[in-house]
């Protein structure tokens, strides 16, 4: 397989930051404020997105929203075709999700199918309210009828690129990146 070098930097720490703050401020305008809301990160990069966002609404609202991890592993429809199996990460979803209006948070949205994975998973642990997505970075290339209720970025790309975000939570620089051949 060949490296793939970076092509882009789409976003640096700072727009990541205004991304996330602007984002927060849909999510309480939104819902009328941060009352009913759960926020709950896909493994791995939406957990770290969930979390800023639930400290950006707390500055904003001054209530505090619960944050929840997710992982959908077991719920790909991939799992048999895939070269390596992944790793199952921790779910943990410490609040009642029943009658909450849960927002899923994720860093990428593709095809949408990690996204179909994660509303059949958050389905195992009650009934929500409703359900929103907020994705910090929009390619495009869907192949299910989903769509981001809150997005940071949108970004045409090719299907061969691919977009790589990176934060600090994971000890690197923190930006949104195309890497290409």
């Amino acid at each position: 397989m060949t490296q793939q070098k970076e092509k882009a930097l789409i976003l640096d720490s700072t727009g990541i930051e205004r991304a996330l703050t602007r984002i927060s401020h849909e999510i309480l305008e939104k819902n009328r404020g941060a009352r009913e809301i759960g926020l709950i990160g896909i493994q791995r990069g939406g957990v770290h997105l969930a979390h800023r966002l639930a400290v950006k609404i707390r500055e904003i609202e001054g209530a505090p929203v619960p944050v929840g991890s997710l992982d959908i592993t077991m719920y790909r429809d991939d799992l048999g075709t895939r070269k390596s199996q992944p790793v199952p990460q921790a779910t943990d979803i410490p609040f009642d999700i029943q009658d909450k209006v849960i927002v899923l948070v994720d860093d990428v949205l593709f095809t949408g199918r990690t996204i179909r994975a994660a509303m059949n998973s958050i389905m195992d642990y009650g009934r929500p309210k409703r359900i929103q997505l907020a994705i910090l970075v929009d390619r495009g290339h869907r192949e299910l009828p989903i769509r981001a209720d809150f997005v940071g970025k949108n970004l045409p790309t090719s299907s061969k690129e691919k977009v790589e975000v990176m934060l600090a939570e994971d000890g690197g620089e923190e930006k949104v990146v195309i890497l290409g051949e």
